[in-house]
């Protein structure tokens, strides 16, 4: 049942609501889901956060939409992505442990609000100058440690989010809990060796190979909500993703 004392967002709970009556056999494939006002009403949720969810499902292949006529358990469905894989889809580190059956938990070394700098300021679209929450943890799954997580993104957006407990706490779900709703993120991935350091954060040798990842998140108006720089320990991370092409256009002759 959705619980809403959890850090896990009731987006994602709801998510993991359908996928548990997927996979055991309550919603069988190509059967239809109860209305949404039904739904709301059992897991006393939001349209809008129950839209968030179904919307999520059909991105992993979960489920499918019909305009005008419901939401349907797709053909071939799955009740949970490969374990192990990091998603192209967009979730939070605690989401993307909880869809694993791991348990996510955090190392804070960095906690402070301090001015952002001139580069700061143009990527988050404010004035230099203006109070950042800076937000370094080690993150880790079932005690064992998997990147080094520096984030930054404008104070205010969370009041008092420079004494918020994070070694559990899910930044993206406080985020929602104060208003913002992170939507897309924007990301560069790169490898290199890993300094003293990072490899002490790690618990791996100096010079092993990392990979960071530098992301730019907005939310539904496009307006930047936090940067941030992932640094993981190159063999505990694989990301899942799918390419398609594309045919060009035909050209005709007259």
């Amino acid at each position: 049942m959705i619980d809403s004392s959890k850090a896990e967002p009731l987006w994602a709970q709801t998510a993991d609501y359908v996928r548990e009556h997927i996979a055991t056999g309550d919603y069988l494939e190509g059967m239809r889901l109860p209305p949404e006002r039904e739904l709301c009403l059992t897991l006393n949720v939001s349209r809008v956060t129950l839209r968030k969810a179904l919307m999520s499902l059909v991105e992993e292949g979960v489920l499918s939409a019909s305009h005008g006529r419901g939401w349907y358990v797709a053909t071939g469905a799955q009740a949970e992505p490969a374990a192990g894989d990091w998603p192209n889809s967009l979730e939070s580190f605690t989401e993307t442990a909880a869809r694993m059956g791991l348990v996510s938990d955090s190392i804070v070394i960095d906690q402070r609000i301090s001015p952002a700098s001139l580069d700061e300021a143009e990527e988050l679209a404010v004035a230099p100058g203006t109070p950042l929450l800076r937000l370094g943890r080690v993150r880790r799954l079932d005690g064992v440690p998997i990147a080094i997580d520096h984030t930054r993104l404008p104070a205010a957006l969370i009041p008092g989010g420079d004494h918020i407990d994070f070694t559990t706490a899910s930044l993206y779900a406080v985020l929602d809990e104060c208003g913002t709703d992170i939507t897309r993120s924007e990301a560069t991935i790169e490898a290199r060796d890993a300094d003293e350091v990072i490899a002490g954060h790690l618990g791996i040798d100096a010079g092993r190979p990392i990979l960071v990842m530098r992301q730019l998140s907005v939310d539904a108006r496009d307006r930047p909500v936090l940067i941030s720089t992932i640094e993981y320990s190159g063999d505990r991370y694989r990301l899942r993703t799918v390419f398609t092409r594309s045919k060009p256009a035909r050209r005709y002759l007259p």
